[in-house]
């Protein structure tokens, strides 16, 4: 993952229906409260002409990839800091469920994954409610889940893993890890 000082792409990746979202607006409000100049990337599934949830397909997720990081690059041509609602690899893992692994779609996976300076994973703490959008299956939340965890640590990727038992505290432990990126690395005193 890569960052600069005062300059980073932080995104919120698990499952549907655990927060990602409102962690998103919480952590921008707060950054922005330290004079920090920060942009949300909303989630994409829910603007998708196409079916998502189990109905899901190739087309759907790789409309929602492509367009997921299309607002990435947009987001981060305009503001230092970008807080994503999701990552690429979110999306992929819908795609792996409902179709398996894309060959041609791995090495942009894997070369956008590394553009993210922050991964935070929030786990399943309750089952997802009706939004009339996200599926309210918890069996499939879980598999969700669970497959994002396996790819995880297929890809060698460092997250943030936020606990589900201190859950009133996520956005601290959060803010915190972001601001430390944030500062410029310090001088080494002869």
């Amino acid at each position: 993952m890569t960052s600069s000082p005062n300059r980073l792409k932080i995104a919120f990746i698990g499952t549907h229906g655990v927060g990602k979202t409102t962690l998103c607006y919480g952590l921008a409000a707060r950054l922005k409260a330290r004079d920090l100049s920060v942009e949300v990337v909303r989630e994409v599934a829910r603007r998708c002409p196409l079916p998502i949830n189990q109905e899901t397909g190739v087309a759907a997720q790789s409309w929602i990839l492509h367009t997921q990081i299309a607002e990435e690059i947009t987001a981060q041509a305009l503001y230092p800091v970008v807080i994503c609602d999701r990552s690429v690899l979110d999306n992929y893992v819908y795609m792996l469920l409902s179709a398996g692994p894309q060959d041609d779609l791995e090495p942009l996976l894997d070369a956008w994954l590394r553009s993210y300076g922050l991964l935070v994973h929030i786990p399943v703490v309750d089952t997802p409610s009706a939004d009339g959008v996200r599926a309210t299956d918890p069996v499939f939340q879980r598999a969700i889940d669970e497959r994002l965890q396996s790819e995880l640590e297929k890809r060698g990727l460092s997250v943030l893993p936020l606990s589900a038992d201190a859950r009133d505290g996520w956005i601290d432990v959060v803010e915190e890890e972001a601001y430390r990126l944030l500062q410029p690395p310090q001088m080494q005193l002869l």
